[in-house]
């Protein structure tokens, strides 16, 4: 995919506006989490370091364009500060004012985006307002870039635009892992139901040549397998729908690994009574609740043999003891072929990251991206708006 990255950019002297996405979270006032925050200081201190002026535009919250106080961008601009080092400058009215008093050095914010009613509409007008008050475009923000709003898409079109540093190292990583990968590629999809994956899946099964499939959309797979599930989470009423999948993928090449045996229980809580069993011997009463030791060591085997891996939602039911064992033991073997340099690692998704962080290895995958629905319709093979301003 071909886009313009900072290096590509005369900024001196320049007024650019930089979409980011700081939608962290806050409480009583207070930023609680700054990963996003630090993610974009880099491509703020490589504009400042090329003589731009930076103004950063973003979203919080969801106002449905209306001004609503407690979403105000305000309240992020101590962490912000505090981040880059520099005092940050809000502004909530006058930006062109505003933009003409910026010295070298200068950062700016302005409020929430979306408290403008043409932001989630694409409206031109609101993205001709902004043009007007800057030099260059940089869109940062890869996890709302699967949104066409006028912050995202209309307004790329209007200035030079380029990648900043955070979505120039998203799109290099993806393109890595799915774009043009070193095959043999492993995808592991995990996640509660097959229906919120079928997108995915169905665009998986012609890009790679291992499908490891976990979490309660396993269940679904193995019941239309034939297997008795007994009372664990499945959509019975998907049956044929997986059984399509599997032939496509069987036509394509691609091997689906499901659980060969499982972790279950009666109820799900933290550490209730467990049996391992084959995934065809579940006991009655019982729920599936992760994949097995056996199941592990096969897909250990099938990443030993890849050069490629793209991770998205876990293996079992990761949130409650001990059913993260099956995510973070393949987890850290991922880790373990990414240090060796036997393995390019891609991880996404709000589930996967909670799960990589867990387990330890989040810092030792190839790349982890924090975006959620942005990650995923790109593994699903759809345009993202925001990528396909930059590249136009």
């Amino acid at each position: 995919m071909a886009f313009k990255t900072l290096d590509d950019m005369d900024l001196s002297g320049k007024v650019v506006l930089i979409r980011v996405d700081i939608n962290v979270p806050v409480e009583d006032g207070r930023v609680t989490d700054t990963t996003r925050i630090d993610r974009i200081v880099p491509t703020v201190n490589d504009i400042i370091a090329k003589g731009g002026k930076p103004v950063l535009l973003a979203h919080f919250g969801r106002p449905k364009g209306k001004v609503v106080p407690e979403m105000s961008l305000r309240q992020v601009v101590p962490a912000l500060s505090a981040a880059l080092g520099r005092e940050v400058g809000f502004v909530d009215g006058g930006y062109g004012d505003a933009v003409a008093k910026m010295a070298e050095g200068d950062v700016l914010l302005f409020e929430n985006v979306r408290f403008n009613p043409g932001e989630e509409k694409d409206d031109e007008g609101f993205a001709k307002r902004l043009a007007s008050i800057g030099d260059v475009y940089c869109n940062d923000a890869f996890s709302a870039a699967h949104r066409a709003h006028a912050t995202t898409h209309a307004l790329a079109r209007m200035l030079p635009a380029c990648a900043g540093r955070l979505m120039q190292a998203e799109l290099e990583a993806l393109e890595k892992a799915l774009g043009d990968p070193t095959p043999p590629v492993a995808a592991v999809v995990g996640g509660a139901k097959v229906s919120t994956k079928l997108d995915l899946l169905g665009n998986l099964v012609g890009r790679v040549q291992h499908l490891i499939i976990g979490g309660g959309m396993a269940n679904t797979f193995l019941a239309a397998q034939g297997f008795d599930v007994q009372k664990s989470l499945c959509e019975h009423d998907l049956l044929d729908t997986a059984r399509e999948i599997a032939a496509r993928a069987e036509a394509a090449g691609c091997a689906i690994l499901l659980p060969r045996d499982v972790v279950c229980a009666t109820e799900f809580r933290a550490n209730p009574p467990t049996v391992t069993v084959k995934a065809e011997e579940v006991p009655e009463g019982h729920m599936i609740l992760d994949a097995g030791p056996d199941s592990v060591a096969h897909i250990r085997t099938v990443l030993d043999g890849c050069a490629t891996l793209i991770w998205n939602g876990p293996l079992g039911a990761f949130e409650m003891a001990p059913f993260d064992a099956a995510t973070a033991a393949a987890a850290r073997h991922a880790a373990k072929l990414t240090a060796e340099g036997r393995l390019v690692s891609v991880a996404g998704g709000g589930d996967t990251v909670a799960a990589l962080n867990e387990a330890g290895v989040a810092g030792d995958f190839t790349y982890i991206s924090t975006a959620g629905g942005a990650f995923l319709e790109w593994m699903e093979g759809k345009t993202l708006p925001g990528v396909a301003a930059l590249s136009d």
